[in-house]
């Protein structure tokens, strides 16, 4: 499965293509789309389509996973974000791409154990994870993040899905389990399967 993360943003886009070979996760490419800011703001939008359909086209990902809304302070800055956030989730949409969405908090959580991680944490985890030979830019470094939790979140349904039983609620806040609940719970799983 090859798997593009995008952590959206109207002046700097960060992306990341993962592959998983049966329990190896490989790293593809990754980088930050700079955009040019002199401009108007619809061009902007325009220069991030571009790109997005570029990298389609490059690494044809079977599915998209991009960093879900978040509440900022800043009304102007949320709205802009979202425009970008629309230009995403529209290419990959055309593009065929499956489009999953997860929390920051999820992410952080999925990669490093806590919600509350900041970005250097993130970027040396993806540097160690994937063996890379320097940590990326921040932006692309979330985007990584961001593909490994989708990642392990299908891994995650997978096993539930073939072990036969119901995946967990997720209602209101409730918790995505991390990398060690999740192989806690798939081999609890069989082996209840297989007792």
């Amino acid at each position: 499965m090859r798997v593009i993360g995008i952590d959206p943003g109207t002046r700097h886009l960060g992306w990341g293509v993962v592959e998983r070979h049966g329990s190896r996760v490989l790293h593809v490419a990754h980088g930050v789309v700079d955009v040019d800011t002199e401009g108007a703001f619809a061009s902007r939008l325009v220069q991030l389509d571009d790109a997005l359909a570029a990298l389609m086209a490059e690494h044809a990902p079977v599915a998209g996973a991009v960093e879900s809304l978040f509440f900022a302070k800043d009304a102007q800055s949320a709205a802009k974000l979202g425009h970008a956030r629309g230009v995403v989730l529209l290419r990959l949409s055309r593009a065929g791409v499956a489009v999953h969405e997860y929390a920051p908090a999820l992410v952080k959580r999925t990669v490093v154990g806590r919600g509350a991680a900041d970005k250097h944490q993130v970027a040396m985890v993806m540097t160690a994870v994937l063996g890379l030979k320097e940590p990326p830019r921040s932006d692309a470094a979330d985007a990584l993040a961001i593909a490994m939790t989708h990642l392990h979140v299908a891994n995650f349904n997978a096993a539930m899905a073939a072990s036969g039983l119901p995946l967990p609620a997720t209602k209101g806040r409730a918790r995505r389990p991390g990398w060690a609940t999740q192989a806690a719970q798939a081999a609890k799983a069989k082996a209840m399967k297989k007792g």
